[in-house]
């Protein structure tokens, strides 16, 4: 029980500290009203800080949404550009294919040019020896 009163004086001492630090507290700032005048000035230049720098992100985001679209261009002309690009080699793959075509032909004729001078050689030469020896 002793221990009990013991408790119930130190939380009442305690009480009693509290507030007279309250007291103390409000009887400072009571006496300079600069502090009180401090803080608001020192939020207001807050505010302002923040509305800046909330003005310079939205800024900021304009200039980042204009940038993509920039680049969104950019990248239409690039495809655009390919698309040239691979109709350039379409064209030349058609070009290859009629050169190759045509390089058919050719070595068909040249096929059928050797074996007409090989025929005309040896029915000339049939021709020769047959003279050679038919004629006295």
């Amino acid at each position: 029980m002793a221990e009990k009163l013991k408790e119930n004086n130190a939380m009442a001492l305690a009480q009693e500290d509290i507030a007279v630090i309250q007291d103390l507290i409000a009887k400072a700032l009571s006496e300079r009203p600069e502090l009180g005048v401090a803080n608001v000035r020192y939020e207001l230049e807050l505010r302002e800080r923040i509305v800046r720098v909330e003005e310079e992100l939205k800024h900021q985001r304009a200039l980042m949404l204009e940038g993509f679209k920039q680049m969104e261009k950019r990248f239409e002309q690039i495809e655009k550009r390919f698309e040239q690009v691979d109709k350039r080699f379409e064209q030349i793959e058609k070009r290859f294919e009629q050169v190759d075509k045509r390089f058919e032909l050719l070595t068909a004729r040249i096929d059928r040019f050797m074996i007409w001078s090989f025929a005309t050689t040896l029915t000339v030469g049939g021709l020769v020896v047959a003279a050679i020896r038919f004629l006295p």
